[in-house]
């Protein structure tokens, strides 16, 4: 298996939430498919989740090599879940199509959190 790239991202919890203050439903629609707010929504503290699908997305963005943008927008990258439970990376649109067109048939990620900091990894395979 080989890897395609790395990619990591560290984001405060504070500028998720006062960006999803401040913009309300537009930015967090612009970022996060219906599915992922669904999700970060039924939590007890949203802002931590939003946090930490924002980093996983900024980190995967880089495992791709791509950045945000024409091959890798926000809501082409989705975070899901495993049956475990684990955090799962769906592709959708153009960065399902990149990553086909550069033998990336798997990318893992991993979220962590805390009150204030939200990190995630990605390792593109």
């Amino acid at each position: 298996m080989t890897v395609h790239g790395i990619g990591i991202d560290v984001v405060e919890v504070a500028r998720i939430a006062a960006a999803a203050a401040r913009h309300g439903e537009a930015f967090l629609a612009r970022l996060f498919t219906r599915a992922e707010r669904a999700y970060c929504d039924a939590k007890k503290s949203p802002s931590i989740h939003y946090a930490a699908r924002f980093a996983a997305k900024e980190a995967v963005a880089k495992a791709l090599g791509t950045g945000i943008g024409a091959h890798a927008n926000w809501l082409d990258l989705e975070v899901s879940h495993a049956p475990s439970g684990a955090p799962a990376l769906l592709l959708h649109g153009a960065a399902a199509a990149f990553a086909k067109t550069h033998g990336i048939s798997d990318i893992q990620i991993s979220l962590t959190h805390t009150h204030s900091y939200a990190a995630a990894n990605a390792i593109a395979l």
